[in-house]
């Protein structure tokens, strides 16, 4: 069950559409339950994000009709509320995930403390049987901040779209700085943009702060939106990635950048801490211009090692253990993650 859908990009959309594949292949049914055709509206502040008005009738007569093993909610939208509605009338179990730091986002947007979010997430999170998360760090955060029973999801990337392509994509002086996802205003980005880099500064992404960005940082390489194999030879063709957010429950697109190869500059916040090895993949440092700097100096092979301990199919046996049908529901939930390192990884912290 999904808010979070195509035509939007998001490592939430990654994330789902990898899942569903790999578990058809796997031999399970899947049916997603998304805005598609269903009626929508723009996201109020994001115009490009598309959300289901009324969709609880819709919602209910898939779930009656497709009579499912296990449910999992992954998005707190409308979607998503139809759908724990629906498992809460039928007494059914069912599992959640957590995805996106909505207090965090909110808040950059309008004056609503973070703290009425949390408890309507709480709310919202409270009936399932085990919740998702995709970090130990999000984990503890969201346990100290009342959550229950977390389990710990990790990302995942696809090594064979993303792996080293060379430096021919791009014909910039370099060493060239890139961030690669929305270009939103929970992403940072000025944070980046505003640094005195050598080289060059590129942007490859869309989002509602595009044209802003374009108009103030004329200096800087915005490439507008990119998939699939044109967007693996740009990422591959940088020199470091540069990832400026503070509120991102992991960054899939840090694993992406370290997959072509690609050490990862960001700042000691939560995602990045799970994913980059300082000194190893990468750079943590509150002075993101020392942390890009760090990050030029190193070799990308142990990038290239790290990225691909995280395949998709890991991932998804890891979702996969964490679902539970009505029989099952008696059972311990998956496996015990409080032994796991951030990402279950050799050499993560």
């Amino acid at each position: 069950m999904t808010d979070a859908w195509a035509p939007q990009v998001s490592g939430v959309v990654t994330t789902l559409v990898n899942t569903s594949r790999l578990l058809r292949a796997m031999g399970h049914e899947v049916c997603l339950v998304t805005p598609d055709g269903l009626r929508t509206v723009p996201c109020p502040g994001y115009a490009e994000i598309r959300l289901a008005l009324k969709p609880k009738r819709a919602v209910f007569r898939m779930l009656d009709t497709f009579r499912p093993d296990a449910v999992h909610i992954a998005t707190e939208g409308p979607i998503g509320h139809a759908a724990r509605r629906w498992c809460l009338r039928n007494d059914f179990p069912f599992a959640t995930s957590y995805h996106t730091q909505f207090p965090e986002y909110i808040r950059l947007r309008a004056p609503i403390p973070m703290r009425w979010t949390y408890a309507w997430l709480r709310w919202f999170h409270r009936p399932a049987h085990t919740t998702l998360v995709r970090t130990k760090t999000q984990k503890r955060l969201l346990r100290e901040r009342g959550f229950a029973h977390l389990k710990v999801w990790p990302g995942a990337v696809d090594t064979e779209l993303f792996r080293p392509r060379g430096k021919e994509a791009l014909s910039l002086p370099r060493p060239i700085a890139m961030y690669m996802g929305r270009v939103a205003v929970e992403k940072g980005l000025e944070a980046f943009l505003d640094l005195p880099l050598p080289g060059s500064q590129v942007v490859v992404g869309g989002g509602p702060d595009l044209d802003r960005l374009r108009l103030r940082y004329p200096q800087a390489h915005f490439l507008g939106p990119k998939f699939g194999e044109e967007l693996a030879q740009l990422l591959s063709a940088a020199d470091v990635f540069v990832f400026p957010s503070r509120t991102d429950t992991l960054g899939l697109v840090m694993l992406e950048a370290m997959a072509c190869g690609i050490p990862v500059a960001a700042f000691p916040v939560p995602g990045p801490i799970d994913v980059i090895q300082e000194g190893s993949t990468g750079a943590l440092d509150e002075d993101l211009a020392a942390a890009f700097y760090r990050a030029l100096s190193l070799d990308g092979e142990a990038c290239i090692e790290f990225a691909q301990y995280h395949g998709w199919q890991r991932s998804v046996e890891r979702f996969l253990k964490h679902q539970r049908t009505a029989a099952e529901i008696g059972e311990p939930a998956g496996v015990d993650d409080e032994r796991l390192t951030s990402l279950d990884a050799p050499g993560s912290r």
